[in-house]
C-alpha cells in the first residue's frame, strides 16, 4: 500500500454508484445512517484508558466565542485501531489512505446468540449459515458484528461486563471465524457494536493482532448496525489523522440504497 501520497488526488473505486456529475445525486438518494455515539466524558472506558475531559477555553461572555479543549484516549467511543497500536512499526492512523476509508460492509446479526452468552464468539457455522441466505460475503467488504450491545452504551458497567475480578464480558468475533473471513474471505476489516472485535475474556487480543497484522480496517464501539441491511450499504470512515497515531475517534457514517 502506497503511503504519502496527497489525500485530494485519490479515486474512490468502490462506490455503488459511477462517480462524475451525479455522484451527489447517487449519495442523496440513499439513507444516511450516523454510526457513532456522541463522546462525553461518562462514556464507557476500557479499564486503565483516560478519562474523556472537556474544559471551557473561552466564554462569549467576555471573549466574544465559545471554545473548549478536550483530552481523550485515541480508543475512545467508536473508534479505528491501528496496526501500531499492537505491532511495532505498524501502520499510524495518519497514513491511511482515503480508499482505505470507504468501503462496502455486510452485517452480522448474532443477537440472539448474544443474548444467552455475554461471552458469545461468532463461529464458523454461524458465518456460513448466514451466507446461506444472504450469499457469500463479498471480498473487499467490512464485516460488521451485530450484537445488540449498542443498547447498554448508557450504563458503561453493563456494556463493558467487569466482573470485580478484572475480567471484561462482552461477546466478538471468534478466531476461527476471523480467520475465515480475513484468509478466505479477505474482508477489508472487521468492526463491531462492543468494546473489541474479540470477546472481552480474550486478553491476548487475538482477532485485533490477526486483523492488524495485515492492515485491515479495525472498528469498534459502533452504534445503530440494527439500521443496517445484511448486505448494501456502504461505510464513509471520517477520523482524525493525529501524528503517529494508534488509532483515532471516528465519526462512521452508512449510506444504505
Amino acid at each position: 500500500m502506497t503511503r504519502g501520497r496527497p489525500c485530494g488526488d485519490e479515486k474512490i473505486s468502490n462506490l455503488p454508484h459511477p462517480t462524475g456529475p451525479d455522484l451527489f445525486g447517487a449519495f442523496s438518494r440513499m439513507k444516511a445512517v450516523s454510526l457513532s455515539h456522541t463522546l462525553s466524558p461518562a462514556i464507557p472506558l476500557w479499564p486503565g484508558d483516560p478519562p474523556v475531559e472537556f474544559e471551557d477555553w473561552a466564554a462569549i461572555d467576555p471573549d466574544g466565542y465559545y471554545l473548549r479543549r478536550f483530552s481523550m484516549s485515541e480508543h475512545a467511543g467508536t473508534h479505528v485501531s491501528a496496526p501500531a497500536s499492537f505491532h511495532h512499526g505498524g501502520k499510524t492512523v495518519d497514513e491511511y489512505e482515503v480508499r482505505d476509508l470507504v468501503q462496502p460492509a455486510v452485517v452480522i446479526d448474532v443477537r440472539q446468540q448474544c443474548s444467552r452468552d455475554r461471552d458469545y464468539a461468532l463461529t464458523v457455522d454461524d458465518f456460513l449459515e448466514w451466507e446461506s441466505r444472504h450469499g457469500e460475503a463479498p471480498s473487499g467488504s467490512l464485516a460488521l458484528l451485530l450484537t445488540g450491545w449498542s443498547n447498554r452504551w448508557n450504563d458503561p458497567a453493563t456494556y463493558l461486563g467487569g466482573d470485580g475480578s478484572g475480567a471484561l464480558h462482552f461477546p466478538g468475533f471468534g478466531p476461527d471465524a476471523a480467520a475465515l473471513l480475513v484468509h478466505e474471505r479477505r474482508v477489508s476489516g472487521l468492526g463491531t457494536d462492543t468494546a473489541g472485535v474479540e470477546p472481552g475474556v480474550d486478553t491476548a487480543f487475538t482477532v485485533s493482532r490477526m486483523a492488524l497484522a495485515r492492515n485491515l480496517i479495525v472498528l469498534q464501539n459502533l452504534a445503530n448496525l440494527d439500521s443496517l441491511p445484511p448486505t448494501g450499504a456502504v461505510l464513509v470512515i471520517g477520523l482524525l489523522r493525529l501524528e503517529g497515531g494508534s488509532g483515532s475517534p471516528a465519526a462512521v457514517t452508512a449510506f444504505v440504497p
